[in-house]
């Protein structure tokens, strides 16, 4: 089905759906980008400080607030209540841009889709200090971003969260997506100090089976490669002491990859994020896995987790 934008542009028939907490600087970019291809964009905020919110009133986009724990909640959270009209929707972060191509292959393609065709992958370029990182593995990132409405959720993790598609067919397509924060280093090290603690969460709870396993990205259709890092990640990775697993990728990722002919800023982003941010969840496993070992019983590694890392982990029937 085809509609149009208020400029009255072609659209297709896609509720845009973006997470946001403090995204001024990026949101009124990513919503210009998601209206070449949609009839409707909701932003999801986890009660922003800053005018991220009266930005996006002032385009016209629908707002909903809802309290963060972490982004699979949230975002399955958006899933379940924002309004159900489109026949696709799509998961956008606030910093990233739908470009021109991609929207024009959007545009033309998504009306012709066999109804065997329930999610679209995306192939996701990386831009750090202004630089496309091309190398090390980056490009592409096939990530299912697309999909019918009611045939998608998101997997219920504490990090590395995927989107999933109940049966069916994905495809994908080939135009320009680009992650592209304009926030400086300083920002992008605390970020991944704060996913850190989130992955070292996760790893715990599968190793001590704490809660509830979602391991959907490998039971269900999304992208093989996603479905393959998963894979080798949970079963060889983690299973090594991380001193020399984080070395070993990093020089794999650097030179076996090539990250090297990304240049100067290709080097502080394999580094920072190859080397640094994976030696950092290692290192945060370690810390938290020393206070809970010795405790007796889920309810108390849960909850000794929960006061170490600020996150409630704690279940509500608890």
């Amino acid at each position: 089905m085809k509609l149009t934008d208020p400029t009255g542009e072609l659209v297709s028939d896609v509720a845009v759906i973006i997470l946001t907490y403090n995204e001024e600087r990026h949101i009124e970019r990513c919503i210009r980008s998601a209206r070449q291809i949609s009839s409707a964009i909701y932003v999801v905020d986890s009660f922003s400080k800053d005018r991220t919110v009266e930005l996006a009133t002032k385009m016209g986009v629908t707002v909903l607030q809802n309290r963060f724990v972490n982004y699979a909640k949230q975002f399955q959270w958006a899933l379940d209540n924002v309004p159900a009209e489109a026949a696709w929707q799509m998961r956008l972060d606030a910093d990233e841009v739908i470009e021109p191509d991609l929207a024009a292959e959007i545009n033309a393609k998504l009306p012709m889709l066999g109804a065997d065709v329930t999610g679209i992958s995306l192939k996701r370029k990386h831009i750090f200090l202004g630089r496309w990182i091309r190398h090390g593995g980056r490009y592409p990132l096939v990530l299912l971003r697309l999909w019918r409405r009611g045939r998608g959720r998101i997997e219920d993790r504490w990090m590395d969260e995927h989107m999933v598609v109940d049966g069916g067919t994905t495809v994908v397509f080939d135009g320009g997506f680009a992650d592209h924060n304009l926030n400086d280093l300083t920002f992008f090290t605390d970020k991944h100090n704060k996913y850190a603690t989130r992955e070292a969460i996760d790893v715990l709870i599968r190793k001590y089976d704490l809660l509830s396993r979602d391991d959907a990205l490998l039971q269900h259709s999304s992208t093989r490669q996603a479905q393959v890092k998963r894979f080798v990640k949970e079963r060889v990775y983690n299973q090594l002491p991380y001193q020399l697993s984080t070395l070993g990728y990093f020089l794999y990722r650097y030179f076996i990859q090539l990250g090297f002919l990304d240049g100067g800023p290709g080097l502080a982003y394999h580094f920072l994020q190859g080397y640094w941010y994976r030696f950092l969840v290692g290192a945060k496993i370690e810390e938290l896995e020393n206070e809970i070992v010795a405790l007796d019983g889920k309810a108390a590694k849960l909850a000794r987790i929960s006061a170490l890392t600020g996150h409630n982990l704690v279940p509500a029937e608890a």
